[in-house]
């Protein structure tokens, strides 16, 4: 599990950590980077998004903590057993105690200037303590970047802090700490608002369980539970693991793992997830997977490392700012020292604009726009039982002009009936239903399970029937000897191409009447003659329509259905759910051609399907979305966006959360860069102003951390 150590294929131990305390991306980097100098360490990679280290080789917490001393970071182990970690809770004077202190004396400082006046002993005293005091760690940082020439934030902050007390702007000089600090808290909090829901996702699941061994019941930790070991789950409990249903029958609230919002009925061998209430009946199940390995688990891990997946817009802002940061140094001294060398202005007046260029062009809003909404997007959507894989994935989601749906068990309910069998010479039906059903019941295709499922419905033995030199014939159906005489079962491309037999028109006609009615028809015969036509329907889906018709309302331009059915059967299908392309006949690799050619057509194309046969198909896509994935450990990893509950309907929310969280990073960032440059500006006429310039820091940053919030109020 995240959190115990493990050995990488280089033999190199690897360990997770949980670290408290970043106040910024920028602080994560420069942790990220202290580590990586530790003796013993190899390696060391930061998830800012979920607040972990990842550290490659070895080392203790207490050099962690020293490596993180600049920002008074607090680690610990990441495991399961997090009550054995103390969790004293700070108060909010603790918490936000240098702040609240310097603002206590920048007061003292203004109350001395206004009785005392500016030049007062006193008055300095009050300023330059809540300086001090509200900027240390600030200063302990930036004056370390400035001998490493290391220039972020803090090495901008420090520079102008330090001049705005050179040149006697003590109480301007305190503003602009207190208020950089207050910044930085407010880029603390947000994050953390945006990371609860992965605390919640955390707190779901017992972390005990009620076991029976040996006849008795006793209450063990989930640590202690051991594949095979029978769990109880009585009314109005929690599942605490995955597992299998041994004996009772009850229904079952699944929202917490797949959104899922109408209980679901549990019955023997029925699959049963940890974090899931049990609402009325008594329950037994049998523990199939480790804590480590539940679907739930499994959630959390990937949705912590999908918040460490940089964004595109993520990588351009990081890109950007290194950049950035040197060019607002070079910048800020043009100002301060050109005008008086130039045209002879006062060396005060432009210092003090240089310092104030170096303020306002503090990256910080523009550092925090991007993730702030990403973990928060993320983290909504796995409340929702919606999985997407990172931040790439979830800017290409937003951009999608085109999804292309594998028609069974997507748009439809993939559980196929036999509706029609009608015999074309005289004959005993039964019999012949007995012997297709020994046929079918050797293959794997979806409609051969309804063929198998109507013999048993109407009570026909067909085990008696002894099946020889049984045949899969890819794309076109089944064949295999009898009693002698060789049988076959298929669609019309089996007759016509594979054997060679020209179907009658009046059989023909039956063919063609049922596909119109969106049916899938096989023929049976021998080498002799078609001796019937089976139908076969595959259900739409009650929420198909509804679905499609709130992706064109969003914006998708094309809703394409592949299918392996023939044409007149898929457009039947198709026209029920309101697609707006369908692509029928296609062997398992056409699909795979037909994404590739929509990609080229639309560019940003998405796949839904099972996850596992659509493989390929989904792996060719922009973005590959599995549903009902939830327990299928193939999917979960594989898929970009993974639909946990068997529920189209969470494809809609997908695509306006999305295309939400687009909207909102691109809103961001230019309101970023804007609000700089607009306060740059001030600088021809001379207006620009330390408070301005931190009023517009703080301001902007506060707005993008409001905005990226907005994304938690987005439901399904």
């Amino acid at each position: 599990m995240a959190g115990r150590k493990t050995i990488m294929a280089d033999h190199t131990e690897k360990t997770d950590y949980r670290v408290q305390g970043f106040s910024c991306a920028n602080c994560a980097n420069t942790f990220e980077k202290n580590v990586q100098r530790l003796d013993g360490v190899t390696d060391a990679q930061v998830n800012f998004g979920a607040s972990k280290i990842t550290v490659y080789g070895s080392t203790t917490k207490e050099e962690l903590e020293k490596a993180g001393s600049f920002e008074n970071l607090k680690v610990r182990s990441d495991y399961a057993s997090e009550e054995s970690e103390p969790t004293h809770q700070p108060s909010f004077f603790q918490k936000y105690q240098t702040v609240l202190l310097a603002i206590l004396f920048f007061g003292f400082g203004v109350a001395s200037q206004i009785i005392n006046g500016e030049d007062n002993l006193l008055t300095w005293l009050a300023y330059a303590t809540s300086m001090v005091v509200g900027g240390y760690t600030l200063f302990k940082a930036g004056l370390m970047n400035l001998m490493r020439l290391r220039f972020d934030m803090k090495t901008l902050m420090t520079v102008a802090v330090i001049g705005a007390a050179i040149i006697g702007e003590w109480a301007e000089g305190a503003i602009v700490v207190i208020l950089f600090a207050i910044s930085e808290e407010l880029e603390g909090f947000s994050m953390d608002r945006a990371r609860q829901s992965i605390r919640s996702l955390m707190d779901i699941a017992p972390k005990e369980a009620l076991i029976k061994r040996n006849g008795q019941e006793m209450s063990v930790h989930v640590d202690d539970i051991a594949i095979g070991d029978i769990m109880i789950v009585k009314p109005g409990q929690k599942a605490a693991m995955d597992g299998v249903v041994v004996s009772g029958h009850s229904s079952i609230n699944q929202a917490a793992v797949t959104g899922e919002s109408i209980p679901v009925e549990k019955n023997l061998d029925d699959e049963v997830f940890a974090g899931t209430l049990n609402e009325e009946g008594f329950l037994e199940v049998r523990v199939t997977k480790y804590v480590e390995d539940t679907t739930i688990s499994k959630v959390i891990h990937l949705v912590e490392e999908a918040q460490a997946e940089r964004a595109p817009a993520q990588a351009f802002v990081d890109r950007f700012a290194a950049y950035y940061t040197p060019a607002v140094m070079v910048l800020a001294m043009l100002v301060a020292v050109l005008p008086p060398l130039v045209m002879g202005a006062s060396w005060e007046a432009w210092i003090y604009q240089g310092l104030a260029v170096l303020v306002v062009a503090c990256p910080c809003a523009l550092v925090i726009s991007t993730p702030v909404s990403i973990v928060t997007a993320i983290g909504n959507a796995a409340k929702n039982g919606v999985l997407i894989k990172g931040g790439a994935y979830l800017e290409e989601a937003g951009s999608l002009k085109a999804i292309a749906f594998d028609k069974t068990g997507t748009l439809t309910k993939g559980v196929p009936v036999v509706t029609d069998f009608s015999l074309f010479h005289p004959g005993d039906k039964d019999e012949l239903l007995a012997k297709v059903t020994a046929l079918e019941s050797r293959s794997q295709h979806p409609l051969a399970s309804a063929i198998v499922d109507q013999a048993k419905h109407a009570n026909i033995s067909y085990q008696n029937h002894e099946v020889q030199n049984f045949n899969s014939i890819t794309g076109k159906g089944v064949k295999g000897t009898i009693d002698g005489t060789t049988y076959y079962v298929g669609n019309l491309s089996l007759w016509e191409d594979a054997l060679g037999y020209a179907i009658v028109p009046e059989i023909r006609s039956s063919l063609e009447d049922l596909q119109k009615q969106g049916k899938t028809g096989m023929f049976v015969g021998t080498d002799q003659s078609v001796l019937a036509l089976i139908a076969v329907a595959d259900e739409v889906r009650d929420t198909s329509q509804e679905v499609i018709t709130k992706l064109h309302d969003i914006g998708i331009d094309q809703t394409i259905m592949l299918t392996g059915d023939h044409q007149d059967t898929a457009s039947a299908i198709g026209k029920q759910v309101g697609v707006t392309d369908v692509q029928a006949n296609l062997l398992p690799e056409d699909k795979l051609s037909y994404v590739k050619a929509f990609r080229e057509k639309y560019r940003k194309v998405a796949m839904v399907g099972d996850g596992v046969n659509d493989a390929p198909a989904l792996a060719a896509s922009n973005v590959g979305i599995a549903m009902g994935v939830a327990g299928t450990d193939t999917a979960l990893e594989t898929a970009d966006v993974a639909l946990m509950g068997d529920d189209l309907q969470k494809l809609p929310y997908t695509m306006k959360l999305s295309r939400r969280a687009l909207r909102i990073i691109k809103q961001n960032i230019s309101f970023s860069l804007g609000i700089k440059l607009l306060a740059l500006l001030l600088v021809i006429p001379g207006w620009l102003t330390l408070w301005i310039a931190i009023l517009a820091d703080v301001g902007a940053t506060l707005l993008v951390t409001a905005n990226g919030l907005r994304l938690l109020r987005v439901k399904d």
